[in-house]
């Protein structure tokens, strides 16, 4: 059986983002390694990915399990049609609605209690001004779920208990 995955903000290829989020990682390389070693640990090719932007290096791509989709963030410049050449399934502009509950978005969205959704974004990396989840968001940038996609599954069971 299939499993769905999320993840955000790998970065690939940019030697700014160790400095800038304190990554653990002692070059560029020794990162899009551990990343793409991960991923493909975790995620088998029949496996769905939702990458929440702020891809990165466009050529690893093709090295990745799974079929892979796309919620642009302010890093990814190119056209949908470019991203969909390099290895995407579908890529969006904008957030989506996914199962007519999860918002996926980049950037973090506005969401209270009063409203029956919850967001699944990155953007903030590290920023400890957001936490890593509540009973209406998770984050998946790279830096908070270890470099690593993490499962759908353990996301909704994550936001349950946190609901408790």
């Amino acid at each position: 059986m299939s499993k769905t995955f999320f993840i955000a903000d790998t970065h690939f290829g940019s030697k700014a983002i160790l400095g800038y989020e304190n990554r653990p990682f002692d070059s560029v390389e020794q990162m899009d390694k551990a990343i793409v070693e991960n991923w493909n640990k975790v995620v088998s090719p029949q496996d769905t990915v939702w990458h929440l932007g702020d891809v990165g290096d466009d050529t690893i791509i093709g090295r990745l399990n799974g079929i892979k989709y796309l919620v642009k963030g302010n890093h990814d410049t190119g056209s949908n049609q470019y991203y969909r050449d390099i290895g995407f399934s579908e890529v969006y502009d904008l957030p989506v609605l996914f199962e007519n509950f999860w918002l996926l978005s980049h950037e973090p969205l506005y969401i209270n209690t009063n409203m029956p959704y919850a967001n699944l974004f990155g953007h903030v990396h590290a920023n400890p001004i957001i936490k890593d989840l509540s009973s209406q968001h998770f984050c998946v940038c790279v830096e908070r779920i270890d470099y690593t996609p993490v499962e759908f599954d353990f996301i909704k069971k994550a936001i349950a208990d946190a609901a408790k």
